[in-house]
């Protein structure tokens, strides 16, 4: 059994048509084509599925995307604003931060959602927000490096550009 989908992804409007029983992950991957929100334990435990849903962090295998409609979803593929890439994305290349790369792009999105919160972020916050993240690559000292230097070279750009 089908359902039709009314999804609000990287801020454009979606209708997807979806097996009723597949979660919001598998909608992103299969129905949708955007894989940059990973498999990984499928129980809730490793964020590799990470995505914001209205700015929080949430797993997206274990939700479903009827529960989702009308919220405002955002997956990896919507942080670079055309070729630039986000702040955060820049400072993981600089940093070295991303080995394998398979959990990146969770972390990237519970990063991401701090720095919406703020831009000075003590280690101890990053490591509260990167928790629920597992990275068996890196001993995540590059990861926390380039989160802490992203939220200065947003401050700063913010600081040159207001909005």
């Amino acid at each position: 059994m089908k359902q039709i989908l009314h999804l609000r992804v990287n801020g454009q409007p979606f209708e997807v048509l979806a097996p009723v029983h597949h979660t919001l992950l598998e909608v992103l991957r299969e129905e949708m084509d955007l894989t940059g929100t990973k498999h990984g334990c499928e129980l809730g435990e490793c964020g590799a599925c990470t995505v914001l849903v209205n700015d929080v962090p949430t797993l997206s295998c274990l939700t479903l995307p009827v529960e989702v409609q009308n919220a405002e979803i955002a997956t990896v593929e919507g942080m670079a604003d055309g070729s630039t890439m986000h702040p955060l994305q820049t400072a993981f290349a600089e940093n070295g931060a991303a080995q394998c790369g398979y959990c990146t792009p969770g972390i990237l999105m519970s990063a991401r959602a701090l720095l919406d919160r703020t831009l000075e972020p003590t280690e101890d916050d990053v490591r509260q927000a990167l928790s629920g993240n597992l990275c068996r690559c890196t001993g995540y000292t590059k990861i926390i490096d380039a989160v802490l230097q992203a939220g200065r070279d947003l401050k700063l750009r913010r600081a040159i550009h207001p909005t």
